[in-house]
Formats: structure tokens, sequence, C-alpha cells
């Protein structure tokens, strides 16, 4: 995509109306809201539903295989973002990539919905991930089109958007627990499908008014030579995926367990990949090149860091449903409704940090040093959730515990996702800019494929190990980026 073309997306939007923001920032507020509201929503039963017995409604796995399997589904969410980025820098555009993404993330949580089997758990998983992979880089790429490069508002209005996705990854547990708790998995799973649905009619609807061309350019369109080239190329790969997989799985030649090493492999090499192609391509500039290698540093602090966070659907959920004590002040709390504490006090905070960075202004710390201290406080998050059971060992802890950890996991969530996603727009390569967006949610594929192997190893018996060696790790790593600040900053060329 040309500048010109950059600049009649800008100009074809209402530049006021939402806050002080652009209009079209209301359309893609709510868009989110409610995808995130459908995904939440599942992803707080759904770890439950895999290792509960069938006959409390669940599937009956073992707990340690749902954990893996829990940490491969995020980051086959995630890794898919690659596909739904390059469809729409190449095929059909964001618009387009988020409607698509929406329908299928619906049909993923209406499968989930019919009682029924693995195979249909399976199911589900095919649609919500390449529905998500679709929709969610690309809502996030289209609120970076509608700010000019030097409009002090992008990371303020990041922040906004971001509370949007947290207001609906807030309320969906709470719904989805209490469903699931009286009536069974499965009204939980409705619900989530509901809110899609939701988040469907609110983008169709207001999108002309408010988006303009936002979202309706094609960044770098495949040729007609190249339409025909990867025709041949995806056909026969399906064909040959398709054979194969029809011959190893009903041999006993492709596992559940290798296919989680797989994923662990690929959450490493795809994004690897995909630095090089962007730093060799002809069409990145040499400004653009030394943006790359800054994103780099920063790529691997947000693997150790959503590494983290991301065990509060798995290892933190596990730890509220067997660890915690669920009878505080005369109320029985469902263990899905811990999923609430981390969107809740982003919803609280993201407001304060949005207002303090406008008025810092110039003097507020640069992009890696906010990266840095947001590993700083995941790191805290852990060393703060191993102290209960190392004071009371085998004993039920008291919830506030978890309230803390999560409270603390928040603050670095707050230096690093928003102001991540403002950077993602700010460094990607003109011709990968969708794409780039892909990249950074490759972070926590990466970070989750990691995690399926680490969950393996958490038992409570081993937890005061396990939570300090992780969070240690950290700490360390967030010392060594405030570190070498500086020189990343460098190679940032001009962006602050």
């Amino acid at each position: 995509m040309s500048k010109s073309d950059k600049q009649k997306i800008v100009e074809s939007v209402p530049q006021k109306g939402f806050f002080g923001h652009p209009k079209g920032l209301f359309t893609l507020f709510f868009t989110e809201f409610w995808e995130r509201f459908s995904y939440y929503g599942m992803r707080a039963i759904l770890v439950f539903y895999m290792y509960y017995e069938v006959s409390e409604g669940g599937l009956g796995l073992d707990e340690n295989l749902a954990l893996s399997i829990m940490s491969i589904y995020g980051a086959l969410v995630y890794m898919s973002g690659v596909i739904g980025g390059w469809l729409a820098d190449r095929v059909f555009g964001t618009s387009k990539a988020i409607f698509y993404g929406g329908i299928l993330i619906m049909f993923g949580h209406i499968a989930l919905a019919i009682p029924g089997s693995l195979s249909m758990f399976f199911v589900s998983m095919v649609f919500i991930v390449i529905g998500t992979g679709l929709l969610k880089p690309n809502v996030s790429s289209v609120v970076g089109e509608m700010y000019p490069e030097s409009d002090s508002r992008r990371d303020a209005g990041f922040s906004l958007f971001y509370m949007g996705i947290n207001l609906g990854a807030f309320l969906s547990p709470l719904i989805t627990g209490a469903l699931s708790d009286s009536y069974g998995f499965h009204w939980g799973f409705g619900a989530a499908a509901v809110g899609m649905l939701l988040g469907l009619i609110v983008f169709v609807i207001t999108k002309k008014k408010n988006l303009g061309l936002a979202g309706t350019y094609v960044g770098n369109p495949l040729t007609s030579s190249e339409k025909k080239k990867y025709s041949i190329i995806i056909t026969i790969t399906v064909i040959l995926v398709g054979g194969l997989l029809a011959y190893l799985i009903p041999n006993g030649l492709f596992t559940v367990n290798m296919f989680i090493n797989l994923i662990g492999f690929l959450g490493i090499l795809i994004p690897t990949l995909y630095f090089l192609a962007m730093y060799f391509s002809p069409k990145t500039t040499e400004v653009e090149r030394s943006r790359v290698i800054a994103y780099i540093p920063l790529f691997i602090a947000a693997v150790m860091f959503w590494a983290i966070q991301e065990q509060g659907s798995t290892i933190l959920a596990s730890y509220a449903d067997k660890r915690t004590d669920l009878e505080f002040a005369g109320i029985t709390i469902s263990p899905a409704w811990f999923q609430s504490l981390n969107p809740l006090f982003i919803i609280i905070l993201a407001p304060v940090f949005a207002w303090m960075w406008v008025k810092l202004g110039d003097r507020q710390p640069n992009i890696p040093q906010k990266f840095s201290l947001g590993l700083l406080f995941a790191g805290l998050s852990f060393l703060v959730i191993l102290i209960p059971g190392y004071i009371s060992g085998d004993a039920l802890v008291s919830p506030l515990w978890l309230v803390l950890s999560y409270f603390i996991v928040v603050l670095g969530e707050l230096l690093i996702s928003p102001v991540g996603l403002s950077a993602t727009t700010k460094l990607a390569p003109v011709a990968f800019s969708a794409q780039t967006m892909s990249v950074w949610f490759l972070a926590s594929a990466a970070a989750q494929a990691l995690n399926a192997q680490l969950v393996k190893f958490y038992t409570p018996a081993n937890e005061t190990l396990y939570f300090g060696s992780i969070g240690g790790a950290a700490i360390l790593l967030g010392i060594i980026l405030f570190v070498i600040a500086p020189i990343i900053q460098k190679f940032m060329r001009g962006i602050k």
C-alpha cells in the first residue's frame, strides 16, 4: 500500500466522536468486545470441560494432557494469525478477514454447545483457530490504520481498544461459569456463540459509516501468476497432509503428544522464518530493516511475558480449582470466575495508564523500557503465588493470593500488550503491515507452545520450584532488556 493510499484511509475515517478518537474506534471496540466475550467465556470453562469426569459433564481426559491441549489450543489460535494476516495483506483486505473470521468463530462455539464427544471438541478447535486467526490480528491492524503516524492519540487509542477487549473478557467468565455450574458446560459454550453473533452484527451495521476506507485496501495484492502458484501449492499441501494423517492416525503413528511437540517446534520456527522473510525482502527499506532488528528483542520479551500470563487459563485455573478455598465470605466461588480478575484489573487500570502516557508525553519510558518493567511485574506475580504453598503446605489457600498474583501481572500486561500493539504498527514494514501484527500474536503462540511443555512439570508437590524458576527467569530477562534498551532504541530509527 502506498503512502497516498494510507493518507486516503486516514482522511476517510471520521476523526472524532468516540472519547476524542476516530468514530471507527467505536466499531472496532465493540466488535472486539464481543469476540473476546466469546473466546474468554469459552476458555474460562474449557480446561475444566476437558478434565472433569464424563459423569460431571466433561470429557474425562487426564489433567496433564488437558493442560497441554489447552496451551496448544491457545498456540494454534494465535499461530493462525499468520494465515489471517497474509490473506488480509494479499487477498481480500482486513475488513473482510474480520467478517469471515467472526462467522467461523461463531460456528466453533456452536459446535462446542452441542452435547457430543471428543470429535465435536476437535471440530470446534478447527473453526475457532482459523476464525480467530482471521479476525484477531486484522481488527488490531485497522485500529492502527485510522491514525496518522505522528498522531499522539495512537497509544491512548490502543489503550481504549484494549479496555474493550477486557470488558468482554471480564463479563464472559462470570456468565459462562455460572451457566456451566448450574446447567452444564454446553450452556456456557452456547452463551459464547451468542456473543460472537452480536459482535458480527455491530461490525456489519456500523463499519461503512465509521471506518470509511479503513480495512478495504489490499496492501500487497497477489499477481495473476502468484494466484495460480499459491492455488497449486495449497491444493497439493492439503492432499498430502490429509492423506498422511489418514494413514498415520488410524495406525497409531501420530498421537496427541506428537502433535503437541510438533506445534511447540512450529511455535519457534514460524516467527523465526517471518523475521528472516521481512528482513531480506526486497520490498523492505533500509530503515524498515533496522526496525525489524529492534523488534526482535521486544518479541522475545513478549514470549517470556505471555508464558507467565497465559498460564492463568491452565496452571492457575487448576490451582483455583484444586488448591484454593472456594468458600469465601459466605460465598461459593466458581473456579471459572478467577478468569475475570485479569480483565477486571485492566478495565480499572487501562484508563489510568492511557492518561499517564499522555500526561508524561516525551518524558515517558521508551518502548524497550516499558517491556522490561512489564517482565519484572510478570516475574513478581509468580513469586507471589509460590508463597502460600510454602507457608501452608497441602492445605487449601486463601483466594486472595490468586487475586494479588493476577493484579501484579496486569501491571506488566499494561506495560507490554497495548504498547506492543502500538509499537507493531509503528515498526512494521509497509509491505508486511497486517502480517507483522500476526507476528506480534505469534509471541503468544510461541509462549503457549512453550507452556504445553512446561505444564507437564507442574505438580502441587513442586509448585515452589515451578513458580520460582519461571518467575526468576522473567525478572532476569527484564533486567537485561532494561540495560540494552538504549541500543534497541537506536535501531528503531526515530520511533519512540
